[in-house]
């Protein structure tokens, strides 16, 4: 499957994006410089430390279950044997080369970007991060208006016009009101340079 500025494969994104958190899940499970010393010389988290690390404790186990599960169902649903174990980051690098494949599947497609995204978002959560959005300049080629955003985490453009809708009767926008349209960056840079090309031709 090829990407399109108007159907890029978000799954991939968002299973990026779960790639590069997971890792730093663990490094907030090690206790912080802050932490007092007890009366028997042990240092003691403080409450409020105790209580992240358990949040985060139980996201590397629901994430990792869900990856589990996941690579699973993927597996189940293409007909194809059992995974063998793996970590987190063996799994999700499994499953990304299952996604040309999935694809032809639409209700498997959308099921690992909806579980991908979920995770991300819990792994965000618990990291105590958010994805703020960047303006970009230019309009959207679909809608026309000035909505584009830039999320770094995910490295993609996207339209944040609710209304926004493409000519494409497959594209989940016109199914999926939280659907917006995204391009990854490299596809972004590479549609405005065909667009500043065309406007010199026509000059």
């Amino acid at each position: 499957m090829t990407d399109s500025p108007s159907r890029p494969r978000s799954a991939a994104v968002w299973l990026g994006v779960l790639r590069r958190q997971f890792p730093e899940l663990g490094k907030e499970l090690a206790p912080s410089r802050g932490t007092a010393l007890s009366p028997t010389g042990r240092r003691t988290p403080s409450a409020p430390g105790a209580a992240v690390r358990l949040f985060v404790s139980d996201t590397i186990r629901d994430i990792t279950d869900g990856v589990i599960e996941l690579e699973e169902a993927v597996c189940e649903r293409l007909r194809l044997p059992r995974p063998p174990r793996g970590t987190v980051d063996q799994r999700l690098v499994r499953i990304t080369a299952l996604l040309d494949r999935a694809a032809a599947d639409p209700v498997l497609d959308e099921h690992i970007r909806n579980e991908a995204r979920r995770m991300a978002g819990r792994c965000s959560t618990a990291l105590g991060e958010a994805d703020p959005p960047v303006r970009v300049e230019g309009r959207c080629r679909h809608c026309g208006s000035v909505s584009l955003r830039v999320f770094a985490q995910r490295e993609a453009v996207l339209c944040v016009n609710p209304g926004c809708r493409c000519s494409d009767p497959a594209c989940a926008c016109r199914t999926d009101a939280s659907h917006r349209h995204q391009w990854t960056r490299a596809e972004w840079r590479h549609a405005t340079a065909d667009q500043a090309k065309g406007t010199e031709e026509n000059a």
